[in-house]
């Protein structure tokens, strides 16, 4: 039987989110929200990362 992958990828993170699949520290998530180097958007209670953002900063793209 073909094993099927249920979970579509993810287009966006949350603060919780992103420090665990980048091993970066929350303070550096938010200080590099501050700097303007990582992309992110308040919607409703929630801060939310693009995913494309989180991975050109690990990239080095930003």
């Amino acid at each position: 039987m073909q094993s099927q992958n249920l979970n579509p990828p993810k287009i966006a993170y949350s603060i919780r989110e992103a420090v665990q699949v980048s091993s970066l520290s929350r303070s550096t998530i938010y200080n590099h929200i501050t700097a303007g180097r990582l992309k992110a958007n308040r919607i409703g209670g929630r801060t939310l990362i693009p995913a494309d953002s989180l991975q050109a900063l690990i990239a080095g793209e930003a």
